[in-house]
Order: C-alpha cells, then sequence, then structure tokens
C-alpha cells in the first residue's frame, strides 16, 4: 500500500474520532436572571437594539420593569401625578388615539426611530407594530413620547426674571416638551390669563419640577396646614396680579407678629388668629416684604395694586426647600 493510501486512511480515522464542534452559544441560552441583570445594564438604545434581534428579545426588552428604571432615573423628579394623568388622558380620548397611531407611521414607533437610528433597520414593519402598537399603554412607548418632545407635560419652572427681583423665588405652571438637542425644555404658559400663551425656551432641568399639589393655577389652593404653621416655618403661597391671572407659587417663611420679640421661650405668635407671611427676597420696607393672613378663615386676599394672595402649602421636605435655596443667597433666607 503506498504512502498516499495510508495517510488518507490515517486522516479518514482521525476524522472519525474527533468530537464534533460544540453547538455556538446564543445569549438566549443564559439562565434567566443573568440575561435580565444584562438587560437591565443597558441604556434605553441598547434596549432598543437589542429587541431588534428576535422575537424573545423583543418581548423582554419591552417590559414594564426595564423601562420604569429608565423613566425614574431620567424623568422621576420632574413627572408627577398631573402628568401621569395628562398620559393616561391621551391614550384613552380620541385625541390621544390619533396622537398615538398617526397613520400607523408616524406614531409610537417613529419617536424611537427618530432617537436611535440604529433600530431603523432592524424593526421590520410588522415587528414595530406588534412591538409597539400592541403596548401604547405600557412604558416605554412614554419614554420615547418624553425623548422625542411628542408628549407635553404638566410641570413647574421656578422664575430667573431679571426684570423683578422677587419672581426669583417663586414658579410657574406650564407645559413642557422636552429638546433632546439641547437637553432643555420648552415651556408654554399663560403669563397674562388664559386668552394669552407665551413660550420660554431653553429651560434647563434644574429649572423644573412635579407640582407639588394638584391644583389648578386658575383655582385658590385649599389651604390645610394654617393651624399648624408657626415661625421658622417655610411655605409655599399662590400669588397673582390679579384676578384674570393665574396663579404661581411664591417661597416665603412664617414670620413673628410685631408684638413678638421673637425669644422663642415667650413667642406665642403659633396662638395667634393671625399668620406673618414674609418673602425676604424683598427688601424691609417693600410692601411685598412681608404680609398676613387669618388663619381661621383664610381666602384670597389683597387688591389689583399689590396683587392677590392664596392657598398656602407648608413644605416639609428637604428637596423642596433646598431648591428654593438654590436660587437665592441662603444668607438672605436665614
Amino acid at each position: 500500500m503506498s504512502s498516499t493510501s495510508n495517510n488518507s486512511t490515517q486522516k479518514l480515522n482521525n476524522a472519525a474520532v474527533e468530537p464534533p464542534p460544540p453547538p455556538e452559544m446564543s445569549v438566549l441560552d443564559l439562565p434567566d436572571l443573568v440575561l435580565e441583570c444584562i438587560l437591565e445594564k443597558l441604556p434605553p438604545e441598547g434596549l432598543c437594539t437589542m429587541a431588534s434581534v428576535c422575537s424573545s428579545l423583543r418581548d423582554r426588552c419591552v417590559s414594564d420593569h426595564l423601562w420604569q428604571n429608565h423613566t425614574t432615573n431620567k424623568w422621576g423628579r420632574v413627572i408627577g401625578a398631573a402628568a401621569e394623568k395628562e398620559w393616561q388622558s391621551c391614550v384613552a380620548s380620541r385625541r390621544g388615539r390619533e396622537f398615538l397611531n398617526q397613520s400607523k407611521q408616524k406614531g409610537l414607533v417613529n419617536y424611537l426611530i427618530r432617537l436611535w437610528p440604529l433600530i431603523r433597520s432592524g424593526f421590520s414593519n410588522t415587528t414595530r407594530k406588534k412591538c409597539f402598537f400592541s403596548t401604547v399603554d405600557s412604558i416605554m412607548p412614554r419614554y420615547a413620547a418624553l425623548e422625542s418632545g411628542e408628549f407635553c407635560f404638566p410641570a413647574q419652572v421656578y422664575n430667573r426674571e431679571n426684570g423683578h427681583v422677587g419672581f426669583m423665588l417663586s414658579c410657574y405652571d406650564a407645559m413642557l416638551s422636552y429638546d433632546r438637542k439641547t437637553d432643555t425644555f420648552n415651556a408654554r404658559y399663560a403669563p397674562h390669563g388664559a386668552r394669552a400663551c407665551a413660550v420660554e425656551s431653553g429651560v434647563t432641568w434644574d429649572r423644573i419640577r412635579a407640582p407639588l399639589v394638584d391644583t389648578s393655577p386658575y383655582v385658590l389652593h385649599v389651604s390645610d396646614c394654617l393651624h399648624d404653621l408657626q415661625p421658622g416655618d417655610q411655605i409655599e403661597i399662590q400669588w397673582r396680579r390679579n384676578k384674570e391671572f393665574p396663579y404661581g407659587w411664591w417661597y416665603g417663611v412664617v414670620g413673628h407678629l410685631e408684638t413678638c420679640d421673637g425669644n422663642a421661650n415667650y413667642c406665642r405668635c403659633h396662638n395667634s388668629e393671625t399668620v406673618v407671611l414674609e418673602f425676604k427676597q424683598y427688601t424691609p420696607g417693600s410692601r411685598w416684604r412681608r404680609t398676613i393672613v387669618s388663619r381661621k378663615d383664610h381666602r384670597e386676599e389683597g387688591d389689583e395694586a399689590d396683587g392677590f394672595y392664596g392657598g398656602i402649602q407648608k413644605l416639609c421636605g428637604e428637596e423642596e426647600i433646598s431648591m428654593w435655596k438654590k436660587l437665592w443667597p441662603a444668607e438672605v433666607l436665614e
């Protein structure tokens, strides 16, 4: 037998005993807990890319659990109960259905396409519809609508007006939309009543908050804290220029009555039927420096010259208080 034949035979024998190559491992072969941990660490664009791989990953990547984390981390501080209510109204109403579908070509599907071009080729039209239009009331579409600026939500904006120093410690209600290019917001509001509308652009994140109470800027807030107020407490009070204007919220502190010297051992201001409110951003002697409200029968008070004071809310959280102090020198507010 020739050497060539021997070599061929040897190769055949070797091939016969060599084990087959192991099958390639897929990410879907990972244990569920491991795969879930990986998905939790992905940014939104990563989840969208992963969702385009297959239907199994798509179903995992649109999970409310994953998108709730992203929504809370980025939007939690500015999205409150009023914004949640607005979103649910959009989904439920006829206007919302048109907003969500838009001929099924310009709706929530394309929100993500515009945000992350990586997924444009990853989703087929059929997959997109299954992925998004079957879950319009879930968290992923809401996140996409917020990111794209398509969803305008109610929030409050801290004032930074140069023309009137007092407004520096006030905020106003507005409908906000996000601008991804500048990482800022456009705020649409009615500064001079419901018939007029204005837009402030370039509003930064640090000037936005979710409303602390669910009260329309055209409605007097019911004050439920008056019997608890005592000197040193920090509050917000509604104020408006005239009765056609919407309310804004002013920051202030509870002060002492003129008959009290401020000595804590002898102070009885908390027993008085009236409460002194101080706005220390105004200089002493200013007509807006102090006002007095009734503890037992507080309603809107004021006139066309000085404006009208409305409902009061007591600030108890450190986060709410610290936000006001960031807008004004701390020593002035002490």
